[in-house]
């Protein structure tokens, strides 16, 4: 099997796009950057467009050449050992610190968000009190200034679904527990539902409640997922891979290849079908706020 062609395409794409960025910070062309490594212009071209795994070792070299201190060099090295792997795991703030993100780069390049949640309302459409309580629940050796950190991230990155330029189309399946479990009591869910009716009028953004009467569907046995679409290039190929993500209390899993991604989006279909319609959904929704705020 070439090299390239084993493991997942995540990482490796993940990985070639750092080290392009850091190529082009260092003021280096490809050509200049393959004769100081030696190499050919073609395998940086490979490596920055992700077809081909990396050594950690050659990764060193080219974080050393770049002018990458020892953190990020680190960081990427410990990527670049994830290249090969069959199902990727990584775990929060060790393989790859926060800073170093890779959901969020997806997230941001994504043209099209499928998401089913059992307990919770997902990130993108969370209120700041919401979240916080999330944060400061799942983190309780968190400072505060380290919890209004984590919030103000969460925030930040829910511009992606009002943005000017192609906003992401998303599409949303909450199990009706996510309306009905009080996360930071009354008045919080009451405002963290009226926020989710807002922000369901947005043209690209559809929500549907799963209700308890629907019985056994295939949420319950896939858990929460979220499958992410990319662009189509102009060789009509997609930029990245569909992919599926999901986060455990451990990691997450990112899933790309085709049978695992078939799996997932005829879990989707499914669920949704077996979903309330959009407008029903909002009368569910609509509901759970006034008895919240009684």
């Amino acid at each position: 099997m070439a090299d390239g062609a084993s493991g997942s395409t995540v990482p490796r794409r993940q990985l070639g796009r750092y080290l392009r960025e850091l190529r082009n910070k260092a003021r280096l062309t490809v050509k200049a950057a393959a004769e100081t490594l030696e190499w050919s212009e073609a395998k940086i071209w490979r490596i920055e467009t992700g077809q081909t795994s990396l050594r950690s070792h050659d990764v060193e070299t080219m974080c050393r050449v770049y002018g990458a201190g020892n953190d990020l060099a680190g960081a990427l090295m410990a990527l670049a050992k994830e290249t090969k792997a069959k199902g990727w795991w990584h775990s929060y703030g060790d393989v790859i610190p926060g800073w170093l993100d890779v959901y969020i780069s997806l997230e941001g390049a994504a043209t099209a968000l499928s998401v089913y949640q059992s307990e919770l309302v997902p990130g993108l459409l969370q209120t700041e009190d919401y979240a916080r309580t999330l944060i400061r629940t799942d983190h309780p050796e968190l400072n505060e200034q380290e919890i209004e950190r984590r919030v103000q991230l969460r925030i930040e990155r829910q511009a992606l679904l009002t943005r000017v330029t192609d906003p992401p189309g998303m599409g949303v399946v909450l199990n009706e527990s996510v309306v009905r479990r009080p996360i930071g009591g009354q008045k919080i869910m009451a405002d963290q539902l009226a926020h989710l009716l807002e922000v369901s009028e947005l043209p690209n953004l559809a929500v549907r409640v799963m209700p308890f009467a629907g019985g056994m569907h295939h949420g319950v046995t896939s858990g929460p997922f979220v499958m992410l679409e990319f662009p189509i290039n102009g060789t009509g190929m997609p930029t990245e891979p569909t992919t599926i993500y999901i986060e455990g209390h451990a990691g997450a899993l990112y899933l790309d290849k085709p049978h695992e991604v078939e799996l997932y989006e005829q879990a989707f279909n499914h669920i949704q079908r077996a979903s309330l319609s959009e407008a029903a959904s909002k009368t569910v929704i609509a509901d759970a706020v006034r008895e919240w705020r009684k």
